[in-house]
């Protein structure tokens, strides 16, 4: 069943139930108001009929107001003496018998006044109320006054009629009203529903409409549409790491085919002919192998680098002095070709590290700033603390990088123009990212053209903890 009739239902079954109430409560209220009157008119009356006989008059020579009684025929008198005996009755229905009363034995038996709420004369039932009278009159001892029921339930069937029909058309208005407060309510939910079934597949950039914010359903389309915001950057992001796969996978075939091919050309030639007819051209191609084989190793070596990277492989993290892992970069770059300087430091930079990667960096930072420095240049690493955390900057007085360039340095297989892709496959500073972001830290580039280029590897002192529940492992890339 349909949520609109549902809360229709429920909404008429509930104002039907609250109609029922008021109207039953309503009902017994009035009845009871009625019922009493009836008793408050015998009592009164009968007590004045008694007054009457006490007085000594006879009741048809009353005053005019006590006369009244007789003239409602809905009242009957009785009269009765000392032994029930009747002295007088008045308005007694066809068919009723002054038997039929019989309050008078209780009323003399007790010597008070007595009643009985439901007696039959004739026709009708009657309320019977029995005045005792003074014993001095005689011979009336007793007044039975009997107030028929018959006016009071004619009221009350007409109330009860009438009550019956409002009852029912509130009841009926309640549906309808039911009906179009929750087809209202709901009207949110069938433009949603509209809107989200317009979206085509895969087509998340749409949001449903917010009628009102405020309300629960307004608050529940903006929460859908956050999740849809989510997901659709999600899809984004998945979409840009499938194309990064791909652009790697190219790269990487590529960059195997042209030692592969080398290698292959240079084998077959010492198959065919080299070996035997010319032992310079055997040596020269022997070192042409070696050499493309180096850089299949060193290309094979860097993807599983990034590959373990990306797989969150464990570091092993201590506190170290990143003076001294600069220290040791410094010595294994020299090289002769470009003058390499440590700036000292006056005490010790300390921060909690994986050395053995962090030393890597720093290697792979010097490597690049020799390879394109021109000879006679100078390298100048200096490490300091920077931003609450501790930093190593590593500056060229190479040819530079144009500052379009400079975002695109550390993708995996980039490599600049030709002045700066004199060697290499473009691994290294994607590496070198991979290591910083895996401590929680940065690395960035800031260069001139024709001035140099300065790497800049910033770490916190405390590498911090993978967020509770992200599902990575210690030193996983975080993108």
């Amino acid at each position: 069943m349909p949520i609109r009739w549902r809360l229709t239902l429920f909404i008429a079954l509930v104002i039907g139930v609250i109609l029922l109430v008021l109207g039953l409560t309503l009902y017994l209220l009035i009845r009871g108001m009625l019922l009493k009157d009836v008793e408050v008119t015998a009592k009164s009356r009968g007590e004045a009929v008694a007054h009457t006989y006490e007085s000594g008059d006879q009741l048809s020579t009353a005053p005019s107001d006590d006369d009244q009684i007789l003239f409602d025929e809905s009242v009957a008198v009785i009269v009765r003496g000392k032994n029930g005996k009747v002295i007088d009755k008045f308005n007694l229905p066809a068919g009723g018998s002054a038997a039929d009363f019989d309050v008078w034995r209780k009323a003399l038996k007790n010597g008070q006044d007595a009643t009985d709420k439901r007696m039959r004369l004739g026709d009708n039932d009657y309320y019977v109320y029995a005045v005792v009278m003074d014993p001095s009159a005689r011979p009336a001892q007793v007044v039975e006054f009997g107030k028929s029921y018959n006016e009071t339930e004619e009221i009350l069937e007409i109330f009860a009629t009438v009550l019956a029909f409002v009852i029912g058309a509130a009841f009926l208005l309640s549906i309808g009203g039911a009906y179009q407060l929750a087809g209202a309510a709901l009207r949110p939910v069938d433009a949603v529903t509209s809107a989200a079934s317009r979206m085509g597949e895969g087509d998340l950039s749409k949001r449903l409409p917010v009628a009102n914010p405020k309300d629960e359903i307004g608050r529940l389309v903006i929460t859908i549409n956050g999740l849809l915001a989510r997901l659709e950057a999600a899809f984004r992001r998945r979409e840009e790491a499938l194309s990064r796969q791909r652009r790697f996978a190219a790269d990487a075939s590529h960059e195997l085919r042209t030692p592969l091919t080398s290698i292959s050309g240079h084998a077959r030639m010492l198959d065919e002919w080299a070996l035997e007819g010319d032992k310079e051209t055997a040596h020269r191609s022997l070192g042409t192998i070696r050499r493309e084989a180096g850089k299949m190793r060193g290309l094979i070596e860097a993807l599983l680098t990034l590959t373990r990277g990306d797989e969150g492989a464990p570091m092993e993290v201590g506190r170290y002095d990143l003076g001294a892992v600069a220290k040791e970069a410094t010595e294994t770059a020299a090289n002769g070709k470009v003058s390499i300087e440590l700036v000292p430091t006056e005490h010790e930079i300390t921060a909690t590290f994986d050395r053995e990667r962090v030393l890597q960096v720093a290697s792979i930072l010097l490597d690049n700033a020799v390879k394109y420095t021109p000879r006679g240049g100078s390298v100048t690493v200096r490490v300091g603390e920077e931003d609450g955390g501790v930093a190593l900057a590593v500056s060229d007085t190479g040819v530079g990088i144009p500052e379009d360039q400079l975002p695109l340095v550390f993708e995996r297989f980039y490599r600049a123009d030709a002045a700066r892709a004199e060697q290499g496959v473009g691994l290294g500073l994607s590496i070198a990212r991979q290591i910083a972001e895996a401590h929680g830290g940065t690395i960035e580039a800031r260069s001139e053209p024709g001035v140099g280029t300065t790497f800049v590897l910033l770490l916190p002192r405390q590498k911090p903890a993978p967020p509770q529940g992200s599902g990575r492992k210690p030193g996983e890339d975080p993108r």
